[in-house]
């Protein structure tokens, strides 16, 4: 037998309290405390701290969309199955349109991948929504594109694409943006679906609190 932790609270306690320990929330107010513990928990890395930044307005921007009942996009059905539906405070739509039939036309036509070629799809509902980003560079970088040309804003950016092409660039891009959308990312190649799902349920648990 080995000897490790199986109660479930425990678990829970300790890996919170291991977090709490070994990270510095130096300037972190106490929402995007409580954002920036869940991305840690969802990947085991502390030291992402120095590489997280965000918009100034991030917390009220998405907590107030996802409490009027804002859908949720995402660029990949990974992210879609990290969020917690019960979090959610108005049982917001959670949409992924990378599966979608016309998708891989639209890409082919477009000589783009199928992850920026599904954003197209969201823009019918994109206005004042909660955009997630967890894995496609391409998607960000696109949908940073059709908003400079006149598509809806969201409320709210969740971008943590990851890889070694393109995701440096792209959220770098977001953060010099002068679109003024509200933003939480992870410079560098690190990122991922847990992490963008993580971000989300974090704004979604403050969304659900009393206001």
């Amino acid at each position: 037998m080995y000897d490790y932790l199986r109660d479930p609270a425990a678990i829970y306690e300790e890996s919170f309290a291991a977090i709490k320990r070994e990270a510095d929330f130096s300037g972190f107010d106490a929402a995007m405390q409580t954002v920036a513990t869940r991305i840690i928990h969802a990947c085991g890395m502390p030291e992402i701290l120095s590489d997280l930044a965000y918009h100034p307005d991030i917390t009220n921007a998405a907590v107030s969309a996802l409490r009027t009942g804002a859908p949720v996009f995402c660029d990949c059905e990974m992210v879609t199955h990290g969020i917690i539906r019960r979090f959610l405070p108005a049982g917001n739509d959670v949409i992924c349109t990378l599966n979608k039939p016309d998708t891989p036309d639209m890409a082919a036509k477009k000589k783009t991948t199928r992850s920026a070629a599904a954003v197209d799809l969201w823009f019918d509902r994109l206005e004042n929504a909660v955009a997630v980003f967890g894995n496609a560079p391409t998607a960000l970088f696109h949908l940073l594109e059709q908003i400079e040309n006149g598509a809806p804003k969201p409320a709210a950016i969740l971008a943590f694409p990851v890889g070694f092409v393109g995701a440096a660039e792209s959220k770098q891009a977001m953060i010099e943006s002068h679109l003024d959308i509200p933003y939480i990312t992870l410079r560098g190649r690190k990122g991922g679906s847990a992490m963008a799902a993580a971000a989300l349920n974090a704004f979604a648990s403050l969304a659900g609190k009393s206001e």
